[in-house]
């Protein structure tokens, strides 16, 4: 069982890498290809970001950090334009396993959630609006737009998710491997500084 598992570990990665997916609708389309059942047993997304990080190893490591930097960057910038919601950046763009594939999650804190919706009107940003499930399955208000990203001269998914200004407390505890599961402005322009390998 452990074995397939990590099989469509390996293919999910793949998806992640190459086409963007999400590491859920990732490890569903996996399964599928793979001819299993739509109740087979999937990875947990631990599993799929360490097999993330073995892909993007062995087939983008000449391409991968040049490519995170370019969205890191496009990251603070967006931060920098939002400060006064309290932005964290989340996602592959802050675990290191973003290409240019990857979307931008920023995570918005707020004491009052339409105003960052308010925010980019005023800003004449488009976006698309939908609920998406937040920390703890609750559904969160997400705000989609696109922008344009000098480094990768393409256009970038970048996603807000809206929460209440109450929930960065708890949002800060390590995760599974003792990392901090997002970081603000000033965490995020530290990985900037440091060297590129």
């Amino acid at each position: 069982m452990d074995a397939l598992k990590e099989e469509i570990a390996a293919v999910a990665a793949r998806m992640v890498v190459e086409d963007g997916l999400e590491f859920g609708a990732a490890k569903r389309r996996a399964a599928k290809q793979m001819g299993l059942s739509p109740r087979a047993a999937l990875p947990d997304n631990g599993r799929v970001e360490l097999a993330v990080e073995e892909y993007i190893a062995v087939f983008c490591a000449e391409t991968q950090a040049s490519e995170l930097l370019a969205l890191r960057k496009l990251a603070c910038q967006w931060m920098q334009r939002l400060e006064r919601f309290n932005p964290h950046v989340a996602g592959a763009v802050w675990h290191g396993t973003a290409t240019r594939h990857s979307d931008i999650y920023l995570q918005l804190f707020c004491n009052d959630t339409k105003s960052a919706e308010i925010a980019l009107i005023d800003l004449n940003v488009p976006y698309e609006p939908r609920t998406v499930p937040g920390f703890h399955g609750e559904l969160v208000e997400a705000l989609s737009v696109h922008a344009y990203c000098e480094a990768l001269r393409e256009h970038v998914g970048i996603h807000l998710l809206v929460y209440d200004f109450d929930d960065l407390r708890g949002a800060l505890r390590p995760d599974a491997r003792g990392r901090r599961p997002r970081g603000d402005v000033m965490a995020l322009r530290r990985l900037l500084d440091e060297p590129v390998l």
